[in-house]
């Protein structure tokens, strides 16, 4: 127990004693060290600058960040491949406000997160008196997460940080919003006392099992299925229940396709995987198991001309939010409960009478995956300049396959896409890109979370202009040493660098400073910095950089015309009709 000094006392007979006392600060920490929770990213100010210096006194490790959006998306990390909460702690009003961002995007991703922010005075807020900062942030931060609170009482800081690191990590994980008043910090208690109010979390994400005649249904889907398909989702790989989920495609015979933070859940080149058969998976199979997967946007909500005929498909969803269900289409086996649980009860379903899928269903799939990626590979070699992106991606493909528990970030528009579906992944959670959403500027966050809590090399693989929305934080790799190599793909502008202004008076809106060097970034905050300009060059310095374990950035000239509009997504791109026809 952390204390904060002691006070002189008379006992009843006159006598001087000392009392031991304590304080929010402290309580704080304590709180969240007796839970195990050892790291915090945040950005320091008034009123939580002590609580930072504090807990690094205290041994906590803190991370310090040029802005707080990218100090919570390295929170909302953090949780995805810890399973603890990472925490994220800002200043009041505007801090809170960045924040924010990053603790809404991890609720919608599924990420145990907690925003932990000082605020103003209760009694100064309500009134609306026009406090520093003054802000209600729990009232908005409500709607944006799975659940918000706030202490007033130094003696309550032990049950507040209990309830937010469970509620943060049990259903389906989310985010969470503590709000701690200034006044909270300085509460001096007896340290005795201050001690037994807090609270270690017992079980905080307790399994919870299938019913069995749930399981039952979801294995008569299967059995019955021609074309069967185990579709997997970044909560499979969350769940860290690999060896189940691995037993269960191989048992089964059922081939797999993954999704982007999937991917290595099992290797991409397994012989169940239809990754690089998308398409004729999703539009042939009959009947699909999603397992941490949901029907979002990302699925094309379960229906339309991907998925085939209307009525063609069969779901069985596995999934821990009821609610999730029926969503989009009607899901004929749902089967509520956590991923591990729900694998092993039909692991244990699967005896050695299990049929596996009809051959000529797995052989077409097998035979369109080796036909599409013979169809790739030449489009992924040769050492002309300025790259392409395929030619660029094609050299951190074998990078990556060489260094299969290396950590690659990867975001963008055609960045993103080309990468996910060109570079291979084999080992689990080693992936991490924009997620649900598909925001923009998680990734240098993304690449501090990935080496501080894996201890790995990263490899961030950023569009020019996803860059652009957490550059800054290359000094924050430099000041820590991070073993973080960034790859900026800079075509020179968004999507491409080759619009222009009608008038002449201004750059086109998607166009950004034509040769920009990012790598002279890391070099001011003493990084190491490369100019590539062919895949050989980008080759060599990313391989250097991953054995050095530097913080580096390589500025990757990448052809201006090579990219598309909205990247695979242009669909989405509402496009006018009138400039159509001008």
């Amino acid at each position: 127990m952390n204390v904060t000094g002691a006070v002189l006392e008379k006992d009843a007979g006159g006598a001087e004693a000392s009392q031991t006392l304590t304080d929010g600060f402290h309580l704080v920490i304590d709180a969240l060290k007796l839970n195990e929770i050892n790291t915090i990213y945040g950005v320091p100010g008034i009123p939580i600058t002590d609580l930072g210096r504090l807990a690094q006194a205290q041994g906590m490790r803190v991370l310090s960040f040029r802005h707080e959006q990218n100090a919570g998306n390295a929170a909302a990390i953090a949780g995805y491949l810890t399973k603890k909460p990472g925490i994220c702690l800002t200043v009041s009003a505007p801090g809170f406000l960045n924040g924010l961002t990053a603790l809404a995007n991890a609720t919608t991703n599924c990420f145990p997160m907690i925003l932990i922010s000082g605020s103003s005075e209760r009694e100064v807020v309500d009134l609306q008196q026009g406090d520093y900062e003054e802000m209600d942030q729990l009232a908005i931060a409500k709607p944006l997460c799975k659940a918000a609170f706030r202490v007033l009482h130094a003696e309550d800081i032990g049950i507040a940080v209990a309830r937010a690191i469970r509620a943060a990590v049990s259903g389906r994980p989310g985010g969470v919003y503590l709000d701690l008043p200034a006044k909270l910090f300085a509460q001096v208690m007896d340290a005795e006392k201050g001690a037994a109010s807090l609270v270690k979390v017992i079980d905080p994400a307790p399994r919870q099992l299938p019913a069995p005649d749930a399981v039952t249904r979801a294995i008569d889907q299967l059995k019955s299925a021609a074309k069967p398909l185990i579709i997997l989702g970044k909560g499979a790989a969350y769940a860290q229940a690999d060896d189940a989920i691995r037993a269960l495609v191989e048992k089964t015979g059922i081939p797999y396709l993954p999704m982007s933070m999937a991917k290595g859940l099992l290797p991409d080149d397994h012989p169940l995987s239809a990754g690089a058969a998308r398409s004729m998976a999703l539009k042939e199979a009959d009947v699909v198991l999603l397992l941490g997967a949901r029907l979002n946007w990302l699925l094309s909500h379960g229906k339309g001309k991907q998925w085939g005929a209307p009525g063609s498909k069969r779901f069985i969803q596995v999934d821990i939010e009821p609610r999730e269900m029926d969503s989009n289409v009607e899901i004929a086996a749902p089967l509520v409960g956590d991923i591990g649980s729900c694998v092993e009860a039909l692991l244990a379903q699967i005896g050695p009478d299990w049929q596996a899928p009809p051959a000529d269903w797995t052989g077409a799939l097998r035979d369109k995956v080796e036909g599409n990626v013979a169809k790739m590979a030449p489009k992924l070699v040769g050492n002309t300049a300025p790259m392409n992106f395929h030619t660029a991606l094609g050299a951190l493909k074998q990078i990556i396959k060489e260094r299969p528990e290396a950590m690659l970030v990867n975001e963008g528009a055609n960045t993103l896409d080309f990468a996910r579906s060109i570079i291979d992944m084999h080992r689990p959670r080693k992936r991490i890109d924009v997620g649900t959403w598909g925001v923009m500027g998680i990734g240098m966050g993304a690449a501090i979370a990935a080496a501080v809590e894996t201890g790995h090399p990263v490899l961030a693989v950023e569009g020019d202009s996803a860059f652009g929305f957490s550059g800054m934080e290359v000094e924050t790799i430099c000041r820590y040493e991070l073993p973080v190599c960034v790859v900026v793909f800079n075509n020179n502008g968004i999507y491409r660098g080759t619009d222009t202004d009608p008038t002449g008076r201004d750059p086109g809106t998607t166009v950004f400073v034509k040769g920009s060097r990012y790598d002279k970034m890391i070099e001011a905050f003493g990084g190491h910095g490369v100019n590539a300009t062919t895949p050989d060059e980008l080759s060599r310095a990313v391989n250097e950089a991953m054995d050095s374990r530097r913080p580096t950035l390589i500025n990757a000239v990448i052809d201006e015309a090579a990219g598309t509009e909205s990247g695979r997504i242009g669909n989405l791109n509402p496009q006018s009709a009138l400039a159509k026809k001008t």
